[in-house]
Order: C-alpha cells, then structure tokens, then sequence
C-alpha cells in the first residue's frame, strides 16, 4: 500500500459548516485538507464526510489518524 504524505505535523483546526466535505487523505493536495483530485493514480483516495451542525474541528494533517478524518495525536508519534 502507498503511504500517504505528510502535509503537515500539526493538526488544522477549522471552523466546519453543515454539509459535505471530501478531506485529503494521500497529503498531495494543494488544497489541505480538502482534496483535489491530487491522489488519482497513487492508489489512495479522498475520504468523504458529513458536518450536521457547525463545529471546530482538529483536522487531520499528518495523514495516519485513525479517526479519519480528525486528528487523533498520531502527528506526535511520527518521526
């Protein structure tokens, strides 16, 4: 499997609206988090969610959460 890369070490913290987002999960994109198409051909896709209600939210930068697509320390334990 392709290891996605880091865009970042720290999470981005975002206000989110109500609605659908497509977060970055191969760390290609020049829109982080968002995704921009950048994993097509690397084996690796986008990961799709849904905000019910406004909320800020640890985004996931490092690529290796196991709660995608928030942040869940991971970053800290990367070399």
């Amino acid at each position: 499997m392709v290891e996605p890369k880091v865009a970042d070490t720290k999470p981005m913290v975002l206000a989110l609206e109500p609605g659908p987002y497509w977060w970055c999960a191969c760390g290609m994109s020049a829109t982080q988090p968002w995704c921009d198409g950048s994993h097509k051909g690397s084996g690796l896709r986008s990961h799709p969610f849904e905000i019910a209600e406004r909320k800020q939210a640890a985004m996931c930068m490092c690529k290796r959460t196991a709660n995608p697509p928030f942040c869940d320390g991971t970053h800290a334990k990367l070399d």
